[in-house]
């Protein structure tokens, strides 16, 4: 079996590629929608603002059995983790052939001069031990968490509304943070019990915008409800619907900025959101997050408002020096 860069796709290699993720899901579905060619397609052919790409796959007997997707963000040689995705079909696992991906991507790390890299998988999977072999470390557990919409109790959002903090107000935009809110949404984004500290990654205003561009270069939209004390945002949330939204979208990141914590601020902006997405996506049935398995305010937040646990998925970190093919 070879190892090819798929540099520039084609829609037999496009389709060899979905099938991989589509067989990957049959095995370990964890809840999630099964892989949409479209998507597929977007996140193979469309180029990312303020990051690179590299792609691999191993074929035999004129198939794609394994794939590996590597993103670079920042520009060569920044203090940014790379993040490799690696996806082998059920019938062709325990044979190297992953292992063999990472060799390649880990070369290619090393050219762009990064340190490390990171992977989220589903906790028990086989992507689990797979990495542990290779070198990488957890570094956080991630609560996968569901809410249907049809499912909220009926008044609920209004009375979450009503009871806002005195001396807040709400704003809203769709899409880029506009000019005025930019650096306050940097400053509130570093508030976030997120992977920041291992990520080596600084939020400020060009970030935020760049975040923004990502979502709007994949077709899909950027919702944003914050909560404003004076001209500073004392909290937010985000929502990304995706492109032709057929029913779920998913949530984004959520933080309170610490001063303006006790105040219920996070779960008022999140019921704004679903008071705006109701009237302007009425398409959206459903909500998926992700959570800090130690965030214990956010997980109480998203279970008052209805979420439900659905999976557990894993952050794992390696140095590049720990990978295979090092000198």
């Amino acid at each position: 079996m070879d190892v090819i860069a798929v540099d520039d796709p084609t829609d037999a290699q496009i389709q060899g590629w979905h099938d991989v993720l589509t067989a990957v899901h049959a095995a370990d579905p964890a809840a999630e929608p099964a892989p949409d060619p479209e998507r597929t397609a977007r996140g193979l052919l469309g180029a990312e603002p303020g990051a690179r790409r590299r792609l691999w796959a191993v074929t035999g007997g004129g198939h794609m059995v394994a794939v590996a997707a590597l993103r670079l963000p920042g520009d060569p040689g920044a203090g940014r983790p790379g993040e490799i995705d690696i996806q082998v079909r059920p019938g062709h696992r325990r044979r190297g052939l992953g292992g063999r991906l990472l060799t390649v991507a880990a070369g290619a790390l090393r050219a762009d001069g990064r340190t490390s890299v990171i992977a989220q998988v589903l906790a028990g999977t086989p992507a689990v031990p797979f990495l542990e072999s290779h070198g990488f470390e957890c570094v956080l557990t991630l609560r996968g968490m569901l809410l249907r919409l049809d499912d909220v109790p009926a008044g609920r959002v209004a009375r979450l509304l009503a009871g806002g903090p005195e001396g807040y107000r709400l704003v809203r935009w769709r899409g880029a943070v506009p000019d005025e809110h930019a650096a306050a949404l940097a400053r509130a984004k570093h508030a976030m019990a997120d992977p920041a500290e291992y990520e080596a990654a600084v939020w400020d205003a060009h970030r935020v915008r760049e975040m923004a561009e990502i979502v709007a270069k994949r077709g899909d939209d950027l919702y944003t409800v914050a909560a404003l004390s004076g001209g500073a945002i004392a909290g937010f949330t985000e929502v990304v619907v995706p492109d032709g939204c057929t029913g779920r979208a998913a949530q984004y990141d959520t933080a309170v900025v610490p001063e303006h914590r006790g105040r219920r601020i996070g779960i008022w902006v999140k019921a704004a959101m679903l008071d705006w997405l109701a009237e302007a996506r009425p398409g959206v049935r459903e909500i998926e997050t992700e959570n800090a398995g130690d965030n214990a305010h956010m997980l109480a937040v998203n279970e008052e408002l209805g979420f439900r646990a659905e999976r557990e998925s894993m952050e794992y970190q390696a140095a590049v020096t720990a990978l295979p093919g090092a000198p």
